[in-house]
């Protein structure tokens, strides 16, 4: 479903040329989820938004379903089928939450419909429905509103730039459930989620490491979580554990 081919890209840093990613080739077949961990600084985050097109390569292409996507902007993406979720969710001033998943769905949902996608990420539906997503908001609920967003656009790959950020431990483990329910449900559409979290990376179909800006290492998570939990040499890159939302933090 998604590739990406010899993909690099740099930012000017000081007056220097500063290379986040190098030269990454990556694939995503359809009906799989893909977590992609590694030390911070090291380019996930980058990686998300070349794929969502907020980001264009310097080189190497990015190809959807078979076609070549490197230059389409993030409507055209959007249109094409990918979904994407900030790490830090937008704040729209003047929309109610109602009107957010809505639009999200393409569809003149009613009330209960929307209200279901907000039960799934942990939110009472009858508290937030006619919010407005703006300042009144924290960034944990912002967080949970944007995801049911994503489950209500129902796109053919959905993007998650570490879900777990700014959220409590229950909505945490609510999460999981919905990751791991899009998982076994919607086989013909993937999902790449950027996360340090062991229990995110335990429900992955691969485990793709990513660290200086190169791909280190992908292939199916029996393989690749082991080595990462267990190395002492792969863990001197990473935090180690610590006590995390819900779970250790692997990278």
């Amino acid at each position: 479903m998604l590739k990406l081919e010899h993909i690099s890209f740099h930012v000017e840093d000081e007056g220097q040329d500063k290379e986040i990613i190098r030269d990454v080739s990556l694939s995503l077949p359809a009906g799989k989820l893909i977590v992609v961990t590694g030390p911070n600084g090291g380019g996930k985050s980058t990686l998300a938004r070349l794929i969502a097109g907020i980001e264009k390569p310097d080189s190497g292409k990015v190809y959807f379903k078979g076609r070549d996507i490197t230059q389409w902007s993030v409507t055209e993406r959007a249109r094409a089928g990918i979904a994407f979720a900030f790490q830090q969710p937008v704040r729209f001033k003047g929309i109610q939450v109602m009107d957010l998943i809505r639009l999200a769905s393409g569809k003149d949902l009613s009330a209960s419909d929307a209200c279901e996608y907000l039960s799934r990420v942990g939110l009472c539906a009858r508290d937030y429905i006619n919010r407005e997503v703006n300042a009144s908001l924290s960034g944990g609920e912002l967080k949970r509103i944007e995801i049911a967003t994503v489950l209500a656009r129902g796109a053919d790959l959905s993007v998650f730039d570490e879900p777990e950020a700014g959220i409590d431990l229950w909505s945490f483990q609510n999460l999981i459930e919905v990751f791991s329910q899009m998982r076994q449900t919607v086989k013909d559409r993937s999902i790449l989620i950027i996360s340090h979290q062991e229990r995110i990376l335990n429900i992955a179909d691969e485990v793709a490491v990513l660290q200086g800006g190169r791909l280190t290492a992908q292939g199916p998570r029996e393989e690749i979580l082991p080595g990462l939990i267990g190395s002492p040499s792969a863990m001197k890159e990473c935090f180690g554990y610590s006590a995390g939302k819900g779970g250790k933090t692997v990278c």
